[in-house]
């Protein structure tokens, strides 16, 4: 059975997606699609798309679907996939919607974080009973790889998401965790890597970078970005204004036309 087939023919996985595509009135974008079938496909490579576009569900259900068809579902599973992200103070919103994909498709795994602002009480409980799914930064993915006693768990990790990549790519934190990159893959060269981006100019060079050397990786191009139109809202009458605030009061009236239009 083909990827695509694994994807579109009818399956529990099949079942779950399409009703909570359903349910939220979402249709599948094609280069969802296109990354799933490649995540199946044993592939890795880079979503390049725009931001609001769908790049989290592209790059997050291919393992999740995966989990679904082989049975690997439960909550004593080892840590299966990294979610890695720059931005250490968005990583609450990160783990609640992969939270509410994994629940969607009605998997036992448990999503947890850990970065610095994690307590060491619930690192020390992960290091003893990972979780199914990780949100981290390059920073705590090094402390956590620092642990000989780590390394067995990490042998069966499926695949490795990096959010953000045009944050990290040609920094000090993103060699970092192109270091780290190599040591999972050192670990387990079966590993899938999947980078997720929405401003790149110089995207081969985006995408080996990612992949590293010897490794081949697939592009995956979504929608290209929506037009952006600039209006000016002026007050009717511009002969007098406020010597100080209300400006904003008086052009309220008219923003709101413009947001009803």
């Amino acid at each position: 059975m083909s990827a695509r087939q694994t994807v579109v023919r009818d399956s529990s996985a099949s079942a779950r997606l399409h009703a909570w595509f359903a349910r939220r009135g979402w249709q599948i974008a094609p280069f969802q699609r296109a990354a799933w079938d490649a995540y199946l496909a044993g592939e890795s490579g880079l979503v390049h798309a725009p931001t609001g576009s769908g790049k989290t569900l592209a790059s997050w259900l291919g393992p999740l679907v995966e989990a679904v068809e082989q049975g690997a579902d439960s909550d004593r599973e080892p840590l299966q996939v990294l979610w890695v992200t720059p931005l250490r103070a968005l990583a609450n919103d990160v783990l609640g919607n992969l939270a509410d994909a994994v629940r969607a498709m009605q998997l036992g795994w448990r999503v947890e974080a850990r970065t610095g602002d994690t307590a060491s009480s619930v690192r020390r409980r992960q290091r003893a009973r990972p979780p199914q799914a990780l949100v981290t930064t390059p920073e705590s993915l090094s402390v956590w790889l620092s642990y000989a006693d780590n390394h067995d768990a990490l042998r069966f990790l499926r695949c490795v998401i990096v959010d953000e990549w045009h944050e990290l790519m040609g920094t000090k934190r993103g060699v970092q965790l192109e270091l780290c990159l190599a040591r999972l893959r050192a670990l387990n060269p079966r590993l899938r890597v999947w980078g997720l981006s929405a401003t790149l100019g110089n995207l081969d060079e985006a995408l080996q970078t990612l992949m590293g050397p010897d490794h081949r990786g697939r592009m995956i191009q979504g929608p290209s970005a929506a037009p952006v139109s600039v209006e000016s809202i002026l007050p009717d009458a511009i002969e007098r204004f406020p010597w100080a605030g209300h400006l904003g009061v008086r052009l309220l009236a008219p923003l709101l036309d413009v947001i009803e239009r």
